[in-house]
């Protein structure tokens, strides 16, 4: 800090009497703090910490609507226009920093064994895994969904401890890319005081949600109902011959 001073180089955080600033690092995704008072994991962090975003208290009392559109999994256009990525991100950190989205606290796992707290503002991304998730949810197959699920931990881990060029890594974004070539169609959230709300979501190309089927006033046309008898008294074979050797016992 002495040399950026020197240099004439703007410092945002300046030193405080009686310890350090806290460690910040920012790019377009995220800024996250640690250090100084959040080495106390269970000190509230202090609210003029936070650099992105407002607190939820302050938030407009008004809530916000917003249309996302999707193609192949990435958004490409806001409330109708369209966008880069980057500018799509700036946006949403924009609009979600000013309704107090995208706050986290976290204690996290290090990879050399260590617990280590930090603070994070993502209100860019929280609105795009929401969002993201809701496109999804009509446009991937059940068991499809739940695979990407189960491995998401596994990829995130991987990028979290520095492994984005590794081989097992490219080949898990192999499938990931696959999964995403039916995600397509919009998302309408609504913001408000630190919640991304699903307001609604469709896809005109890949839905797979079928309303003739779906709907609770009518079954013709659907499955017969009476052919769940079957299959529960199938799928419950295991638990009445555990029944059964209870009985027995």
């Amino acid at each position: 800090m002495a040399y950026a001073e020197k240099a004439g180089i703007p410092i945002d955080m300046k030193h405080k009497q009686g310890g350090s600033p806290y460690s910040m690092d920012a790019n377009l995704l995220h800024i996250s703090f640690e250090g100084r008072h959040l080495e106390d994991p269970a000190a509230e962090a202090e609210e003029s910490m936070w650099r992105w975003t407002v607190s939820p208290e302050k938030a407009p009392d008004a809530a916000e609507y917003l249309d996302i559109e999707f193609s192949n999994g990435d958004i490409v256009a806001l409330n109708g226009a369209k966008m880069s990525p980057a500018q799509v991100l700036a946006r949403l950190n924009e609009l979600g920093g000013k309704h107090g989205i995208g706050r986290l606290d976290l204690v996290e796992n290090r990879y050399v064994g260590m617990k280590s707290r930090g603070c994070y503002e993502t209100p860019g991304g929280t609105i795009m895994l929401k969002a993201h998730r809701a496109i999804e949810s009509i446009t991937l197959d059940r068991e499809v969904a739940h695979l990407k699920d189960d491995l998401m931990p596994r990829y995130a881990s991987m990028i979290y401890n520095g492994y984005w060029w590794s081989p097992e890594r490219r080949t898990l974004q192999t499938l990931i890319d696959h999964t995403q070539q039916t995600v397509n169609g919009w998302v309408r959230v609504k913001l408000y005081k630190g919640n991304v709300i699903i307001a609604g979501r469709d896809s005109s190309t890949d839905s797979l949600f079928d309303p003739t089927i779906a709907t609770f006033e009518d079954d013709k046309g659907a499955y017969d109902q009476k052919d769940a008898a079957g299959f529960i008294k199938l799928n419950a074979l295991r638990l009445r011959i555990a029944a059964n050797l209870h009985k027995r016992k």
